[in-house]
């Protein structure tokens, strides 16, 4: 089906052409210029339903719920953390699902935000990247999102976003940045509490070199060997290790910005004194920090991540030999939103497993939880 733009798809150029049209479609006087001012503060300010903008006229208050519908449908809402993390599950206007994660911190509020419906990268480990691919999101079911996220937060001001959800936002490129565009000039958040997760879509990080905003790049690394991360990470086989830091060194130099690697670490599979030695050498060539994250886990595969004993030893072993990591936070992983969980119940129903669990083979003969 045609997908209708939706409220959060417009700039204020692109409100001021829907007044126009608005005022064309009745045969009414073109509506003042302050008028897209309103309407963009309703929007993007006030997060106020164009239905419900007292200060525009009744009558174009009910043309504009017509041509703004949201983006956004609440299929279903969790509460983790002691209250301290919120995930949704999104219903588009095709009936695609998304999911979208609020997390308080004691100085920050960050929103993990999703930029398409599941996953083309297929990384065995990722629940979403078992989905399967269904489509890219639009602008406006991107922003949306934040601003859904702000709705809920209320007074507590959300200062950072994150593109980490489900989908690879390098593959969405072109509404992936102008939703960041739109975050930052319309929603007033600092390209530098944005950031872009990617598994190492390496055409995507030479576009970003090119982009005026320093926004953040994170790069889903989880293996320094390419037969290892061949398995895990499948695009690199297209784009390879030193491929991609030929990539993220050109984005370094251009933006000066830090690089961010992310390494969920998996028992007996990439979190051995030899994984910490080559992530080390790795890391330290492109002068990046590393996130270790231990995998998540799902009820049926409790001890997959690694320990926190060997959490703590394999990041001693990254900084002993000139790395710089540390152990983020897990936050959302009991309701299932934490990183590599987001998986819409939809999809867990179709492939037959409540915690859409698979499995997929390691190349030293294991077999992983995926």
């Amino acid at each position: 089906m045609d997908q209708v733009a939706s409220r959060y798809d417009y700039d204020r150029e692109g409100l001021a052409a829907l007044l126009a049209k608005v005022a064309d479609r009745t045969g009414k006087a073109a509506s003042p210029s302050y008028r897209v001012d309103q309407l963009w503060q309703g929007l993007y300010r006030d997060l106020v339903a164009p239905e419900d903008l007292t200060t525009l006229p009744k009558v174009l208050r009910a043309e504009l719920a017509k041509e703004l519908p949201p983006a956004l449908t609440e299929d279903s809402r969790l509460t983790g953390d002691a209250g301290q993390t919120v995930k949704w599950l999104f219903r588009l206007a095709d009936g695609a699902l998304v999911e979208t994660v609020l997390m308080h911190y004691e100085q920050r509020s960050t929103v993990c935000v999703s930029t398409q419906a599941g996953c083309a990268m297929a990384c065995g480990f990722c629940a979403t990247g078992q989905m399967g691919f269904d489509r890219h999101l639009r602008t406006g079911e991107i922003v949306e999102q934040v601003v859904r996220a702000q709705m809920e937060a209320g007074s507590r001001r959300v200062s950072n976003v994150v593109f980490m959800g489900m989908g690879e936002p390098l593959a969405n490129y072109d509404r992936t940045w102008a939703a960041i565009e739109r975050l930052h000039g319309d929603f007033g958040l600092s390209a530098r509490h944005l950031t872009v997760s990617t598994v190492g879509v390496v055409p995507g990080i030479r576009r970003l070199t090119h982009e005026s905003l320093p926004i953040n790049l994170a790069v889903s690394l989880h293996a320094a060997d390419n037969d290892l991360r061949d398995e895990l990470v499948p695009i690199n086989r297209r784009y390879p290790l030193e491929v991609l830091a030929d990539a993220c060194a050109e984005y370094v130099a251009a933006t000066r910005r830090r690089l961010s690697f992310e390494w969920a670490l998996i028992h007996d599979v990439n979190d051995r004194l030899e994984d910490a030695v080559r992530l080390a050498d790795y890391a330290k060539r492109l002068g990046a920090h590393v996130n270790l994250i231990p995998l998540n886990p799902t009820p049926d595969w409790p001890t997959r991540g690694s320990s926190p004993q060997r959490v703590r030893s394999f990041a001693a072993e990254v900084n002993s030999h000139g790395g710089n990591a540390t152990v983020r936070r897990t936050r959302g992983a009991d309701i299932k939103a934490a990183c590599g969980q987001l998986r819409t119940d939809r999809v867990d129903q179709k492939w037959g497993h409540p915690d859409g669990v698979v499995l997929v083979a390691d190349p030293r003969g294991k077999k992983l939880p995926g």
